[in-house]
């Protein structure tokens, strides 16, 4: 639609006007301290006409701008009702938690299929080894614009404060990457599009313990005991990776992954470090620092 009202490229658009899309264009002059009202009803049937169409639609509209306070003003804390920028900032984030979501379809084996010619040439491509991978599902997508994919610990998290407004669909997407489409043989969760072996921060744990606790919160003390016993059953199994892949001590203490830094970190962590050291934690400093490989590795 861009390229039709920007660039001019009348192809860009269906001259038939049929379609999966479509969008409105409306044209207005706005002069200095005025306003413009644009009213839209979608319907299945013609219009009979304004009038009738519009009759009640300040009514309507009301009506649901009603609903919404009501939804919101329980969901908002007594501490925060009280200040009305902070009110707002909850409403908007919840709200845009809740409109942002995305139908993500990514067949592995048949990318990996259409983007190399031999074996060989199949094992070097990145998700090589993920080729049971088919993902085929709505998945929350907080910001479309910067990532229109998943990344497993930023779901996680998104789905505490979505968790507010929709329990179930936020306790769907826990239990959706666990599942055998998404989990790798291996109990590795898959961490995003473009390496879905990297490794992220140990949080689905912890994301779906706190949801479950949300839910007894909200049921009069009464949980989601399915939930928990498959998230729990699929999260053992991840458990098992950890330990296997990122417990070289023995001592259940994970290496690899993110410093805090997100994408600049101090050095690329999906390769060995030049001087062979890793990531060690001492308990009593908390805090990650680099350890020599020859030193000693202490819990």
């Amino acid at each position: 639609m861009g390229n039709y009202l920007i660039g001019g490229q009348q192809d860009a658009v269906n001259p038939q006007q049929t379609g999966t899309k479509a969008a409105a264009h409306y044209a207005l002059m706005v002069e200095a301290g005025s306003q413009q009202t644009i009213r839209l009803r979608l319907s299945r049937t013609a219009p009979v006409g304004a009038d009738k169409t519009f009759a009640d639609f300040d009514q309507v509209f009301g009506q649901r701008i009603a609903e919404g306070d009501e939804v919101y003003a329980a969901l908002t804390p007594p501490a925060t009702r009280l200040d009305k920028d902070r009110t707002n900032i909850m409403r908007q984030a919840l709200a845009g938690m809740l409109w942002t979501k995305q139908y993500f379809y990514y067949d592995v084996d048949k990318w990996l299929a259409e983007h190399t010619n031999s074996p060989e040439e199949r094992k070097k491509m990145r998700n090589s080894d993920w080729f049971h991978m088919l993902n085929d599902d709505i998945i929350s997508m907080p910001d479309k614009w910067e990532y229109p994919w998943y990344a497993a610990w930023d779901l996680a998290f998104h789905m505490l404060p979505l968790a507010i407004v929709d329990q179930e669909f936020a306790k769907e997407q826990l239990d959706l990457v666990l599942r055998n489409d998404y989990l790798h043989p291996n109990g590795q969760l898959p961490a995003y599009e473009w390496n879905f072996g990297d490794v992220n921060p140990p949080v689905h744990a912890c994301a779906t313990m706190q949801i479950y606790i949300m839910d007894k919160e909200r049921n009069q003390g009464k949980g989601d005991i399915e939930f928990l016993k498959y998230a729990f059953s699929k999260l053992l199994v991840n458990f098992t990776w950890w330990v296997n892949r990122k417990d070289r001590s023995g001592n259940n203490v994970f290496e690899g992954g993110f410093l805090g830094l997100d994408n600049i970190g101090v050095f690329d962590r999906n390769s060995p470090l030049p001087t062979g050291g890793f990531l060690s934690r001492l308990t009593a400093r908390p805090g990650w620092f680099l350890q020599p490989a020859d030193a000693a590795h202490r819990g």
